[in-house]
């Protein structure tokens, strides 16, 4: 773990403070050095758990912007404080870490990063997920308020977190005490880009964002033979058939119509041979749902289908399934009342053409785990709109879609999405600790 503390005056790097209202030409006149820097993050990206490089360039900027920073904190985690009097704690945090995916958007500045990941094997990667537009935003909204101490009071926590995409960064630094060690916040605050809103826009959702997610795995036991004297096994493939149909009615028959849940079932893996039947099969399923109560019921589900569907085939005992859970994390809570106050102020400072209700999602994020500790603070992600307006038009048009998150053809409309970004979240801060 490494500590800096910052020797200069960050206004005398930028040429003094701003104030609230000339926020917009400030990050305007801010813009250049935001874009290097985001074409350089998009440029090296890293993969999760292997974030030196970028971890490093975090901690530089925050140092730069006048902030106290502690680096290699929670494997590559970094945390910023600036204390500016008496006030609330607001934390912003942005993930860092790329994906193994190879870019293929075309542009000058494409990703040609190669990793080696966990299993040796090396791979391409890239910021298929908007990291990049997140840390690039964290930087901008650092330098503002920095520049603009006048117009605040409190204390800011800046994190740059590791590991999003394997779910890792926030536990771990939250089990290195990152609220015991640091100003435990009163207020949690983040963004995620998404293809789905033009790009600038603010969208936020009130109640659960983003989902639960666990994966299952159900190993199926049987007894095999040949495929000409089915009657003399315990075919594990017709189970596993049986046990993905009675899967469905964890959704459709058992959560309430007012709740939402998904039981996917992704992979089936059995047998060698058109005439051998096999004595094992393997399936492999996610499971995604917001409330607490609706994911314990499908996991607990799973597991009794699985079982009953074996005794109605006749298995006996030492032949049932065996199911096992991972991959857990759990689903992002906005604070309706820290949405509400922040929908407020936006609509106000950015304009309702830009500000408007996002969409919950069933994807998982783990700075749900910020929220979720014995101090329940309220938390709130904010989603960014990142695709350009002239493709938003064909979108709502119903005449294409725009690639996703984590495709390998996902291009953030740079310009105002960063803009948007760091305006969003200046605003956002501004409004917990102005004076």
């Amino acid at each position: 773990m490494k500590k800096y503390l910052a020797g200069v005056a960050f206004a005398a790097l930028i040429g003094g403070c701003a104030s609230a209202a000339d926020l917009k030409s400030d990050i305007a006149a801010d813009y250049d050095y935001l874009e290097k820097l985001y074409i350089h993050l998009h440029q090296n990206p890293e993969l999760s758990l292997q974030e030196e490089k970028t971890s490093a360039r975090m901690a530089a900027e925050l140092q730069k912007a006048g902030f106290e920073v502690t680096s290699n904190f929670g494997g590559y985690g970094v945390v910023a404080v600036m204390k500016n009097g008496d006030g609330p704690t607001v934390l912003i945090r942005a993930d860092m870490d790329g994906l193994p995916v190879p870019e293929q958007t075309g542009l000058e500045y494409a990703s040609k990063a190669t990793a080696t990941d966990e299993g040796g094997e090396t791979v391409p990667v890239m910021h298929a997920c908007g990291h990049d537009v997140h840390m690039t935003s964290f930087i901008g909204a650092a330098r503002r308020l920095a520049a603009m101490k006048a117009d605040w009071s409190g204390t800011l926590v800046m994190v740059a977190q590791p590991a999003e995409e394997q779910v890792k960064g926030a536990a771990a630094m939250l089990k290195e005490g990152l609220f015991s060690k640091f100003p435990k916040p009163d207020y949690n605050l983040a963004l995620h880009v998404t293809p789905d809103m033009k790009a600038g826009d603010i969208g936020m959702v009130s109640g659960y964002a983003l989902a639960n997610v666990d994966s299952a795995d159900i190993e199926i036991h049987g007894i095999g033979g040949h495929g000409a004297y089915p009657h003399t096994t315990k075919d594990p493939v017709v189970l596993g058939a049986y046990i993905v149909t009675a899967l469905q009615t964890l959704v459709a028959r058992e959560t309430s119509p007012f709740e939402s849940g998904v039981v996917t079932v992704g992979s089936i893996h059995a047998g060698t041979k058109h005439n051998i039947i096999s004595n094992k099969a393997h399936l492999q399923i996610t499971i995604r749902s917001y409330s607490d109560e609706v994911r314990a019921n499908l996991k607990a589900g799973i597991e009794r289908i699985a079982r009953g569907q074996a005794i109605a085939f006749g298995l006996p005992e030492e032949l049932m399934p065996e199911v096992t859970f991972s991959e857990g994390m759990t689903s992002t809570y906005n604070d309706p009342g820290l949405t509400e106050r922040i929908y407020k102020a936006l609509d106000e400072k950015l304009g309702d053409e830009r500000v408007y209700d996002g969409t919950p999602v069933m994807a998982a994020e783990d700075f749900s785990l910020f929220g979720r500790t014995e101090d329940k603070i309220p938390s709130l992600m904010l989603w960014l709109g990142a695709t350009d307006a002239a493709t938003m038009e064909k979108v709502e048009a119903g005449e294409m879609r725009a690639p996703g998150l984590h495709s390998p053809f996902f291009k953030p409309d740079r310009e105002p999405t960063i803009k948007g970004g760091v305006e969003g979240m200046t605003q956002a801060a501004l409004e917990l600790l102005g004076k």
